[in-house]
């Protein structure tokens, strides 16, 4: 496929919240070129359609599009009088709009008949009338269309208006809800794909119109294979613009500019996704990673003291202390925690993780690429200059090479831990995975950032009934299990009977032997989870491990989950403040997975220990 030129990127008004000068603002703010401008967001706008030209033009954006114009084909002639009216005053408006397209979209209308060569014939008509004022017609096929629900029928209908202002608008969402036999798009002449619109989506079995009012997602946080969609386009010789039509319940009440820079991301991501298929990828590829170089934990003072004497408990030794600043490092194994006691408040969270990368300059090159928030550092003259972006959910993210860089700025404190080894401690041997809860709203969105900013695959999707209510988790990993980020999200917050936890949020240390691992953290004070007997008696009902085992695991509070690559046995702390605790783990065999079908034990197990605490 020969190059092509720079792809330009446009997103429809519905895509974002507020009002129509809030949606171009963010828009062009975000990089994009163009937009597809909604009608019910003009009609509730004060300013007149020339206003609005010259708004769009002194922000840099083109009107690619003026839609929808619903119900106009196959319809009785009365009916097919009144629409044509009703065309020219569109044709009027988007004249002053400057806009040359318009979307019109396959009739639900009851007036309609099942006749495509009346509906051709009412499109030939309409593309005369479109032709005089300088306008094309887009015809789309909506995915619920009454007649027409499928691409390769409005392309029949289409080919048969023959007119040279009547061509097909192509939507990823219509198109591959409805079907996958896409082959065809690709012989479809170049002259008549006028327009392209993209949207995701996740695979919900549902009516495919609620799935696309509700559900639609920026590509990259959905299950569409939109590079394979885009392949067959642009192998017909679609040139225009990639305009992203997403409607999301979400979307349309989160703030505009963020919304607009994740949907921004998302094409990029897109591009590169096709890119690497064709051979023109446009981004440097993601720097191979290596594993987590630290989780930094951040507490004040009272907090800080409680974190540390819990890591004693797990094994862990303070190594270190930074040269400039309050933070500590704790560390077993290849496993490693900073403390940072910068918290005005009494709380303990996750601040920042540090990622193991091949090129840490490239990593945060394209990092900022694709418009990930670079955050500012201080650093004394001789200290590692490490990169750091911010993650949407405020997580800070560092790019480094442990033993060419950071582990330097500490200065060694000699101390130990307990009675262990500052070396092996209790038998943890690095970090597993972290767990970083997310706002329900903001959810997809860490998809697509660590998708495409890591180059990390989503994986391990899950629902389950907590005892507050359902929750939504998914992990995102490398190809090789060295970087493990779980996400998780809840609907509403709990409510303040529970207690609440806001947010919890969780480290994952991994061990070889976790009932050595667990008798000595016992031996040392730590604050293991109890977990209630009825778990075992279940577990011993649902998979009958050997009796042996079984007692172990109910005399340390291992809890276990097996599938059909591996097992996977894992224990709790307490909560560690008001929001943080432990976990270890234990890989055998290709479990890739986290023991999701334990959390709604775990939590209730916490919230028992909580309930006793403060009772």
């Amino acid at each position: 496929m020969p190059d092509r030129p720079r792809t330009r990127r446009g997103i429809a008004t519905v895509c974002l919240s507020g009002t129509l000068e809030d949606k171009l603002t963010a828009a062009a703010d975000a990089g994009f070129d163009g937009v597809e401008i909604f009608e019910n967001d003009l009609i509730a706008a004060p300013s007149t359609p020339d206003e609005i030209r010259r708004r769009c033009a002194d922000l840099g954006l083109s009107i690619d599009l003026y839609q929808p114009f619903r119900d106009f084909e196959a319809v009785p002639d009365a009916v097919f009088e009144r629409n044509l009216r009703r065309a020219e005053h569109k044709f009027a408006l988007m004249r002053q709009l400057g806009a040359d397209t318009v979307l019109v979209c396959s009739s639900v209308s009851p007036d309609a008949v099942d006749d495509d060569d009346l509906a051709a014939g009412q499109l030939h008509v309409l593309g005369e009338r479109a032709a005089e004022h300088g306008i094309r017609v887009a015809y789309e096929a909506l995915a619920w269309g009454r007649f027409v629900s499928t691409w390769d029928h409005s392309w029949r209908i289409v080919a048969r208006a023959d007119h040279p202002a009547v061509g097909l608008c192509l939507d990823s969402f219509h198109v591959l809800s409805r079907t996958s036999d896409i082959a065809g798009i690709a012989d479809i002449p170049a002259e008549k794909l006028f327009f392209l619109q993209l949207a995701d989506a996740p695979r919900l079995d549902m009516n495919v119109l609620q799935w696309s009012r509700h559900h639609r997602l920026f590509p990259g946080q959905g299950a569409f294979d939109l590079p394979d969609f885009l392949d067959h386009v642009l192998r017909a010789g679609y040139a225009g613009p990639w305009s992203l039509e997403v409607f999301n319940d979400i979307f349309r009440q989160a703030e505009p500019r963020r919304t607009a820079v994740d949907a921004f991301r998302s094409l990029l991501h897109l591009e590169e996704a096709h890119g690497l298929r064709s051979g023109t990828a446009s981004l440097p590829a993601a720097p191979e990673l290596a594993g987590h170089a630290f989780t930094e934990l951040v507490v004040d003072q009272d907090s800080g003291a409680r974190v540390g004497a819990v890591l004693a408990t797990l094994g862990f030794a303070h190594t270190g202390q930074h040269r400039s600043k309050p933070v500590q490092l704790w560390r077993q194994g290849e496993a490693r925690v900073l403390v940072n006691a910068t918290r005005p408040d009494e709380t303990a969270e996750i601040g920042a993780l540090g990622l193991e990368s091949a090129d840490p300059t490239r990593s945060a090159e394209r990092a900022e690429a694709l418009l990930a928030p670079v955050l500012p550092r201080t650093r004394g003259g001789t200290e590692a200059d490490l990169s750091a972006i911010a993650a949407p959910d405020g997580t800070s993210l560092f790019f480094c090479r442990t033993e060419a860089d950071w582990l330097s700025d500490f200065t060694p404190t000699g101390a130990g831990a307990g009675t262990v080894d500052a070396g092996t401690g209790v038998g943890l041997t690095r970090t597993d995975h972290v767990t970083l809860a997310q706002p329900f709203d903001a959810f997809d969105e860490a998809t697509l950032f660590y998708r495409s900013v890591l180059g990390l695959e989503p994986h391990d999707d899950a629902e389950y009934a907590a005892p507050f209510g359902l929750v939504r988790s998914r992990s995102v990993g490398d190809a090789a299990g060295t970087v493990r980020i779980m996400l998780t999200g809840t609907l509403l917050r709990r409510g303040d009977w529970a207690p609440g936890v806001p947010d919890p949020q969780h480290v994952a240390f991994a061990t070889d032997d976790i009932f050595a691992c667990a008798a000595a953290m016992r031996a040392l004070g730590a604050p293991l989870l109890s977990i209630s007997d009825n778990y075992y008696a279940d577990l011993d009902a649902r998979l009958a491990p050997d009796p042996g085992l079984l007692t172990r695991m109910r005399e340390h509070g291992v809890l276990y989950d097996r599938d059909q690559h591996g097992e996977f046995f894992h224990l709790y702390t307490e909560l560690v403040g008001s929001r943080v605790f432990f976990e270890v783990v234990q890989r055998i065999g290709g479990y890739a997975g986290y023991g999701a079908v334990n959390a709604p034990v775990r939590m209730a197990a916490h919230r028992r220990h909580r309930l006793a605490r403060t009772g």
